[in-house]
């Protein structure tokens, strides 16, 4: 009886916790979306559509893509680094990997603004990258990272990279070693078992890590601010300008919810994705 009386109360709690803190902000941010403009109260009635059909016009269009080009690259760049990185991890004694995984998560220990701020002395024209690189003669001019593509990629993959590299971990720490065995067996060299068997089989971590990438960096504005400057915009920038800068909080909500309905597609492809996968495992 305590116990369920305890699981009871645990769940009242988490249900109080959700409805308070994440459905009805949703909703408050949902209804405000389609309110008008209001100088003196932020927003007012009559309900319209127009904070909606603004999305489609060319300037937003053009940052909803730049955002999803930068996004991409980092969660490129995370995957071309984190999949060799999360395989090497699982080749290491047992007893070490829990020492590893603990520095993968270190980071989270720090805020990740203070994190950025870190990058950008390292990255800046008198920052350590530019001495170490004039020190040992690679460069003769210190290099402009800063207010850069290159500069924002980097600080998302930064920060985010973590969030790739544990998914992948957890999946290729339960791959089964007789089906590599197999296809050895049947003449499969190395790059054949990679493409053939390591990748399908590792494939839900790679999408499960993508998309824990991909949608966490279109809503960095912080990081593009810092290390992008004012040329670089992501749509997490043009949501916090609405909101604390031009003072549209009908336009900044409806940003939010087509930015949150996107994540949710993306979410419905890899549901998607994943349940194929497994379908065609379970045929093969």
């Amino acid at each position: 009886m305590k116990n369920s009386a305890f699981q009871k109360s645990t769940v009242a709690v988490i249900f109080a916790w959700l409805l308070f803190f994440v459905l009805a902000p949703n909703l408050l941010v949902l209804t405000v979306s389609f309110l008008t403009r209001d100088g003196s109260n932020f927003y007012a009635l009559p309900f319209t559509l127009e904070n909606y059909t603004r999305l489609f016009e060319p300037l937003y269009a053009q940052v909803v893509w730049n955002s999803l080009y930068m996004s991409g690259l980092a969660t490129i760049v995370c995957l071309i680094v984190g999949y060799p990185f999360a395989f090497l991890l699982t080749k290491i004694k047992a007893k070490y990997r829990p020492f590893l995984l603990f520095l993968v998560v270190l980071p989270f220990w720090t805020n990740s603004l203070i994190r950025i701020y870190g990058m950008k002395i390292f990255l800046g024209v008198k920052g350590i990258l530019n001495n170490a690189l004039l020190s040992i003669g690679l460069i003769d001019a210190p290099i402009r990272i800063l207010n850069t593509e290159v500069a924002v990629v980097i600080g998302l993959v930064y920060l985010l990279l973590p969030f790739m590299i544990l998914p992948l971990y957890a999946t290729i720490e339960k791959l089964d070693h007789r089906l590599l065995e197999a296809a050895k067996d049947l003449g499969a060299n190395a790059f054949q078992r990679f493409v053939k068997v390591i990748i399908p089989l590792t494939m839900p971590g790679i999408i499960a890590g993508c998309l824990l990438v991909l949608l966490p960096a279109m809503g960095m504005f912080y990081v593009a601010d810092l290390l992008g400057g004012a040329k670089v915009l992501l749509v997490g920038n043009v949501i916090k300008s609405e909101f604390l800068i031009s003072r549209n909080w009908p336009f900044g909500s409806a940003i939010s919810i087509g930015l949150t309905i996107l994540m949710a597609l993306l979410l419905f492809v890899y549901y998607k994705a994943s349940k194929l996968m497994n379908k065609k495992m379970e045929l093969e």
